[in-house]
């Protein structure tokens, strides 16, 4: 029987807390987007067009980054406050590489790290209770 690596992330459009379901404490990891608040601000300054560019851009490699952590689990439980959980995985399904990857999203609200860490250890073990 092949062992399940799950995987939680608690995301946003600027961060995402990557937290591998374990028995060990689990830790977080964060990634963040390249396109902060300030550089919005800077390049909406310039233009509007050139702001809505270099965010689609940067939020791709954001997606992108998340992807390449992703491909390492078999279970992913995305959740979090905004649309970008939903994003990411619209755009995880358009990859062949992510077919076999179970990939479940939840609406979340902003968490503590504990808050997050209990979310992530009583969804996966109800899933695997259930399995």
């Amino acid at each position: 029987m092949k062992i399940k690596k799950c995987l939680g992330i608690w995301m946003d459009h600027q961060n995402a807390h990557i937290m591998e379901f374990t028995t060990d404490p689990i830790e977080t990891k964060t990634v963040e987007s390249k396109f902060t608040h300030q550089e919005k601000e800077q390049t909406l300054g310039r233009s509007e067009n050139l702001m809505h560019n270099k965010e689609q851009h940067e939020e791709a490699d954001y997606y992108k980054e998340l992807g390449e952590i992703i491909r390492n689990y078999n279970d992913i439980i995305l959740f979090g406050p905004t649309d970008a959980k939903v994003e990411l995985f619209n755009s995880l399904r358009k990859d062949h590489r992510f077919a076999d990857i179970v990939i479940e999203i939840k609406q979340a609200d902003k968490m503590t790290e504990n808050q997050q860490h209990a979310f992530v250890r009583e969804y996966f073990s109800k899933r695997l209770f259930l399995t």
